[in-house]
């Protein structure tokens, strides 16, 4: 798959790259990732929140959800916004609100993400947090006794913290680690190549050592040769990092014994080993390096790639696995849109003509033939009908639920413009760079303005 640009990058000049481990070095199986926890965290709420025991027959649905989606917590809503933070899509619980409902509720107003109202869904981890949602305020509407919208969010959120934390979650995938991680030795021949061009290569995770050390020895370790070990191809590794904390708080480092898993203060420079926690400004002084040195690749827009470019001039790259499967439905419903937009010039032609009529009424009512003006409102009224039949054929290609993920509507997603705002290339999955030299300088194309449409 390609690697898509926004901003000019030179890899000759990126000395050393930073990798997220969760869904970009380690790939997941997500909808068998996803109805686990779904199951897992059902429980966990009859568990700690004695909620009714019925929730957990509750049905996993992986397309209920779509990454980038918005939770409005008070109306026990899912959103889908804009670039320019407007609803285009709104479902209460299970079903869609209707266009004239959603109007009135949102009308205009700007969905601010800073406001505890509302919860962002911007990573694949946070699907099943969405269709668990959507499923008990459906419930709830139906009679069942369960708390208010907003503290059906905040306990989701609060299980799903618990099941990471506690081992539940992690113990049972490890223990049946096939069922939910892919191995990929692509991504095992670029790492290889990056240090060939003498690329430092690090590790930066929220996740805690032994999940980093068991993901990285089942999807690295068996496509090295006898005897080399994952943690030879990274000077440095990161665990608990707390992104985004890990680029905006001076927060220590310390070291992990590889072995006993035990602690210790880090003292001097950070330029080789395992550690902890730590800070992002430290990292890159001790490694003597500018920002635009180092290349940071991850999946998470906020916690890998938004608020790293709010902070340092790190170059950015974001994995994007869930893009695969729109990039596959773009192709096949690229002859539905050519249609679409031919009959849209000629709608906006026949809109025209209805104007220059009117224009004839106001104007110079002696040529004026209100026969006219009903032929082309009757024009009209036909080829939006075509218009309508096609906009249906064209949906079936995306989600029967939200459409696409990159687009709301006519406009780019909420989503796609963080995108495209920070990151400086994307791409379907890290192993996609293997198409290009570690020297390759990314270029983004030409951005057509609208005043420069032909």
């Amino acid at each position: 798959m390609p690697v898509y640009v926004n901003r000019t990058l030179n890899m000759k000049k990126i000395k050393a790259i930073g990798f997220d481990m969760d869904y970009t070095l380690v790939r997941y199986k997500s909808e068998a990732f996803e109805k686990f926890v779904h199951g897992l965290v059902l429980q966990k709420l009859v568990e700690l929140k004695n909620y009714p025991q019925s929730i957990t027959d509750l049905k996993f649905n992986f397309h209920l959800v779509i990454q980038g989606l918005v939770i409005d917590k008070p109306k026990g809503n899912l959103l889908q916004v804009s670039r320019f933070g407007k609803v285009k899509i709104a479902h209460h619980g299970l079903e869609p609100i209707p266009f004239k409902e959603q109007h009135e509720l949102y009308k205009n107003k700007v969905i601010d993400l800073r406001s505890p109202n509302f919860q962002s869904m911007d990573t694949n981890f946070s699907v099943s947090n969405g269709i668990m949602y959507a499923q008990l305020v459906d419930l709830k509407d139906k009679g069942m006794d369960l708390p208010d919208y907003a503290k059906l969010a905040d306990d989701i959120k609060e299980a799903i913290d618990v099941a990471h934390s506690d081992g539940s979650l992690k113990e049972y995938a490890v223990a049946h680690i096939e069922d939910f991680i892919v191995q990929d030795p692509n991504i095992v021949k670029l790492l290889q190549r990056f240090k060939r061009f003498g690329k430092k290569l690090m590790v930066i995770t929220n996740s805690e050592w032994w999940w980093t050390k068991k993901l990285m020895e089942y999807t690295i370790n068996p496509f090295l040769a006898e005897g080399e070990d994952w943690k030879d191809l990274f000077e440095i590794v990161v665990c608990l990092a707390g992104k985004p904390r890990f680029f905006t708080s001076k927060n220590m480092f310390l070291n992990i014994d590889p072995e006993t898993g035990l602690m210790s203060n880090a003292e001097g420079k950070i330029t080789e080993g395992i550690f902890q926690g730590g800070w992002a400004g430290k990292l890159q002084d001790d490694l003597e390096l500018d920002g635009e040195e180092i290349l940071y690749v991850g999946d998470h827009i906020f916690g890998d790639v938004l608020s790293l470019k709010k902070t340092f001039n790190w170059r950015t790259a974001l994995v994007l696995e869930p893009l695969e499967e729109e990039l596959e439905a773009n192709k096949k419903s690229k002859t539905v849109q050519q249609e679409i937009d031919k009959l849209m010039v000629s709608k906006e032609e026949l809109e025209r003509n209805l104007n220059l009529i009117e224009i004839l009424k106001h104007e110079d009512p002696e040529n004026y033939n209100k026969d006219d003006i009903n032929k082309v409102y009757a024009e009209i009224d036909r080829v939006n009908t075509q218009i309508s039949d096609l906009l249906d054929k064209y949906r079936e290609f995306y989600n029967p639920y939200w459409g696409e993920m990159m687009r709301a509507g006519q406009e780019e997603s909420r989503f796609a413009d963080q995108v495209e705002k920070y990151a400086c290339i994307y791409m379907t999955r890290v192993s996609d760079l293997l198409d290009y030299t570690p020297r390759t300088y990314f270029r983004p194309m030409k951005r057509v303005m609208a005043h420069e449409e032909i």
